[in-house]
Formats: structure tokens, sequence, C-alpha cells
């Protein structure tokens, strides 16, 4: 996708603040900073693809609602820019196949866009779901369109309060964890969206090897990530204790290897299980999970845990 593609070439900002607190500031007098958006993916096992298409962002801050959308550039139609007016190019919004996010990588929503330094209380991602092969699901090649909930029609809520610092910057991933929001209903699929908002600099990473002898003929491998020491691993069916996020175990050059990332600083409890594929967010399951193992982040950093 040639957005994804210009977007990836993109600098990525340089001086990152805490949510909710002041960071340092590079001009104290200045009344702007600058707000970045990666958006990142926990893999589903049952899909080829899932591209979801965003035409733009909502943004409320203190009493003022910024709404910005994506538009064909003027100056080079195969460009995409951020207006916070409504297009007089073309529409040009972002279709991200977010299968390809999994495992650490993540893609811009927005990239050191200006905005009025302060508090903001809010973000909505502004989905597109009503045309044709605008947000969908490739199962087994075959293309399935993605319905919304009628409630979310208007945006996905993410109700994560944060500051632009004046003459900083605030950087943010959204995780939009697949394994939770797509869900097979008896009039097809539909996004029921379970979105989590970190900020980039007080995260680290977990990652690690599965033993090949784990992996067994008809295995689907996940690791499951709790918040918390201690946790009793369950499956996700949004019942507590769901899992923070679940990182899929994949081949590689012979060796399974499995990443969770965009974590919070703290203590997770991982478990694993074969079973990631009978994993319905609908009901409860019974999945057999290993013995779980209590790991800490840290910011910055990765942790290796293998099973």
């Amino acid at each position: 996708m040639k957005t994804r593609t210009i977007l990836k070439r993109m600098a990525s900002i340089a001086a990152l603040v805490a949510a909710g607190c002041g960071g340092s500031s590079g001009g104290g007098g200045d009344s702007t900073g600058t707000l970045s958006l990666r958006i990142t993916d926990g893999a589903v096992d049952t899909a080829d693809h899932v591209f979801i298409q965003f035409r733009g962002l909502e943004i409320q801050g203190a009493g003022q609602l910024t709404t910005l959308f994506y538009c064909q550039d003027p100056m080079d139609a195969t460009q995409t820019v951020v207006s916070q007016t409504a297009c007089t190019t073309p529409a040009a919004p972002k279709q991200l196949d977010l299968l390809m996010l999994s495992g650490g990588q993540a893609d811009f929503l927005l990239n050191g866009f200006t905005l009025p330094a302060g508090h903001y209380e809010w973000v909505r991602l502004l989905v597109d779901t009503a045309g044709t092969l605008d947000s969908y699901i490739v199962v087994q090649g075959v293309n399935n369109e993605l319905t919304i909930p009628s409630g979310m029609q208007t945006g996905l809520k993410l109700n994560r309060g944060f500051d632009v610092p004046a003459g900083g910057s605030a950087d943010f991933t959204i995780d939009f964890d697949l394994r939770k929001s797509v869900v097979l209903s008896a009039v097809g699929y539909m996004l029921r969206p379970t979105l989590r908002m970190v900020n980039n600099v007080m995260t680290g990473s977990i990652s690690g090897t599965v033993a090949t002898a784990l992996v067994p003929g008809g295995c689907t491998p996940a690791v499951y990530v709790f918040a918390g020491a201690g946790v009793t691993p369950d499956d996700i069916d949004g019942i507590a204790p769901d899992p923070v996020t679940v990182a899929s175990a994949k081949p590689d050059n012979g060796v399974y290897t499995y990443r969770a990332a965009f974590l919070e600083a703290g203590s997770y409890t991982l478990a694993y299980t074969c079973d990631a594929a009978a994993d319905d967010a609908m009901v409860d399951d019974a999945l057999a999970f290993g013995s779980p193992v209590t790991v800490a982040v840290t910011v910055g950093a990765n942790t290796v845990q293998n099973f």
C-alpha cells in the first residue's frame, strides 16, 4: 500500500513524553507540540489478512474537538496528507493490513502532527466499514466484509487522556487486538474492537522461543500475557483475567519464536498454549495452558522468556 510505504520512510519522533505528565520542553514559550500515533496488532490465527480502513481521527482537547482527515497530497497524488479541514483533493484513507503489524511492528496514523499544547481527553479512530472491501478479512483466500456494531459506527473511541507538551512531543501506540476484536457471527464477520493505548516512552517487550516438542501436529502455539504476577491464565472471554495481549509463536528457521511488544513496565504472567485457534472471544473456552511464569518488563528493554 502506497500510504503505508510512505509512512514507513518518515522519521520517527526524537523526543517522547509520558502520558498525563509534562515532558521536557524544547521552547518554554511555545503554544504547540507534536503528537505521533502508531498502530500495532495482536495477531489472529484464522485469517490470511485483516484490512482496516481509516479515513481520519478525532481528538478531544479542553473544550475543542480536532478532526483530522486523510487527503490526497495536491502536489503528489501518490502521497497522503493530514488535513484539519475536509479534503479539497480526493480523500485518501489509510487501508492497513493489521496482520502485518504484529510481533512489535507498527505503522503511523500520525507522525509528529502539530497540535495546540495541553491536555487531551480521548482519541476516536474513524473507520470505514459501509463500502465494499474497505475494511475486510481474508480467510482461506476468500474476502469477507467486516461490519461494525451500530453503536461504534461513529468511530472507535479510546478514553485515554494524555498531554501534548508545549514545545515538545508525545508518542503513543494503539494496540488493535484482532484476536479479541474480530468475531464470526450468524450474519458474518463483525468488528468489535478492543483497543489499548500506551505511551511508547513507558514500554518494553518480552520475547523468546518455544521448544519444538511443545508444538505437535495440529497445535496453534501462542503465549498469553496477563497483567500482574501470579495470574491464573484464562481464555479471552471479556471476563477477568483477560490477557493484555496474545503473541503467536511462529516458525523461524526451524525455531518457534514469539514477541509481545508495547507493554508498560511492570510484572506480567505468561502462559503458553497450543489451543489459540480454539479461543472464541464470545464464549468461555477451556484452553489447556502450560505452567505460567512471572516476567518483569523494564522500560526500553526486552526481557527474554523461553518455553
